[in-house]
């Protein structure tokens, strides 16, 4: 890992650690809830590994507080403006052949938004599980050309195209183009944590 995914990932680690242990929850607890392993939630936990999308999704969604509760600095009840700068979002995934997508912005729970600024490389292609129930997605191609796959039906997208789509089926994001595509993408996330709330966990 580069310094700052090293630092990310310290910093995602410290986050579930402090959730969990807020809830009680054993690292056995956190894996079950969460559909992964005890040795994954221990390498996240200590930094020593960088988690992906995926994985993050499952843990926030577990722990009830949202992706982008686990990878921006806490903010004050006071804040009601916060201001990410230019390159300072959260870089949560990388391409093999360079690209990133970088998460720039999210709400607090229950009802949690994410804006993304999205790279693909020619030739790359990202697939997403299924995220929750209700989640929906929105993005505009902002440079090249996209391939979105959404279930078993595929858009091709030009710059200025945009798209919106249920996001609790299996999707994916591609670049068959010759040269890098950009996009911005929402995740709507509604709910985030009632399921565990209204449990009692």
């Amino acid at each position: 890992m580069d310094a700052e995914t090293e630092t990310l990932a310290l910093a995602i680690g410290r986050r579930v650690r402090d959730e969990r242990q807020a809830r009680e929850w054993t690292l056995d607890r956190l894996a079950a809830e969460a559909g992964v392993s005890r040795r994954m939630i221990v390498n996240v936990e200590q930094g020593a590994v960088n988690p992906s999308v995926g994985t993050l999704l499952r843990l926030s969604d577990a722990l009830g507080i949202g992706l982008p509760a686990l990878v921006e600095p806490r903010a004050a009840a006071s804040d009601l403006v916060k201001v990410t700068r230019h390159g300072a979002g959260a870089a949560l995934w990388s391409g093999e052949r360079g690209g990133r997508g970088v998460l720039v912005a999210g709400t607090e729970t229950p009802d949690v938004v994410e804006l993304w600024d999205w790279t693909l490389e020619p030739g790359e292609r990202h697939a997403s599980e299924a995220h929750s129930t209700g989640t929906r997605e929105l993005l505009q191609v902002l440079d090249g050309e996209l391939v979105i796959e959404v279930g078993d039906a595929t858009h091709a997208l030009a710059v200025g195209d945009a798209l919106t789509f249920p996001g609790d089926v299996d999707h994916a994001y591609a670049n068959p183009a010759d040269r890098p595509a950009r996009f911005s993408l929402a995740v709507f996330e509604p709910g985030v944590g009632t399921t565990h709330r209204e449990a009692g966990s």
